[in-house]
């Protein structure tokens, strides 16, 4: 499912304009993410977190010149699903 899926199915669900709700869905999407780059978590009752994950400094390869290379700490964007969601996806699909 794309965002114009999305965009699709909640204009036709809720008879507003698909503009209208592309400017919605578009500012929810840069709130959860200028709240990840501020440092702040998001919180979304019985759907779930935008959250923020350290990786720690590790060492890696660079295969082609055949060297290490450090890959410094670094923070990453993680959703962690609420429970209620994920439960839902566990009873209401097939394992594929």
């Amino acid at each position: 499912m794309t965002k114009a899926d999305i965009v699709a199915k909640i204009s036709q669900k809720l008879g507003l304009e698909k503009d209208d709700i592309q400017a919605t869905v578009e500012s929810f999407m840069e709130e959860v993410k200028g709240a990840l780059e501020s440092g702040e978590n998001v919180y979304l009752r019985g759907f779930g977190s935008f959250i923020i994950k350290t990786r720690a400094e590790k060492i890696g390869r660079n295969i082609s010149k055949n060297t290490s290379i450090k890959i410094p700490a670094h923070n990453i964007p993680s959703f962690k699903p609420a429970k209620v969601f994920m439960e839902g996806v566990k009873t209401k699909t097939t394992v594929k």
